[in-house]
């Protein structure tokens, strides 16, 4: 398998998120958290957890995501090979290659996924839904 302990992970917090159980003596709060991790160089993963403190939480989204690595293939080691177009229910994200110096032109929790992946030059959009 892959040596995790000797490859230096990035982590990237995308959200957390705070729920509420209503019972006889009040609220009983749990929280859910989302973690992107990566190495750089093409390797990611992206992981939840759920607790009933937020540090537990995050503990267990960043192992889910190192469990759930995948290796993404880099055009030159800094973008995607082609533009792409992805889609799920009324959701749309739209993925394009771009020159070097663009920068990663995209919104929070891309912009983390593409640090985390190790992509220098991207322009990517969400249209359809903010979910």
């Amino acid at each position: 398998m892959f040596n995790n302990d000797k490859t230096e992970l990035s982590e990237h917090l995308v959200t957390i998120n705070r729920v509420a159980k209503v019972v006889k003596g009040g609220r009983r709060f749990g929280f859910a958290a989302i973690m992107i991790v990566g190495d750089s160089k093409g390797r990611v993963g992206i992981g939840t957890g759920k607790a009933k403190e937020v540090p537990e939480a995050v503990r267990k989204a960043t192992e889910n995501a190192k469990t759930k690595m995948i290796r993404v293939h880099l055009k030159e080691n800094r973008t995607i090979h082609h533009d792409v177009v992805g889609r799920f229910g009324a959701g749309k994200v739209i993925l394009r290659a771009a020159a070097p110096g663009t920068g990663i032109i995209a919104g929070g929790p891309m912009r983390a996924l593409f640090e985390s992946l190790g992509i220098q030059d991207v322009v990517a959009k969400s249209t359809g839904t903010s979910n």
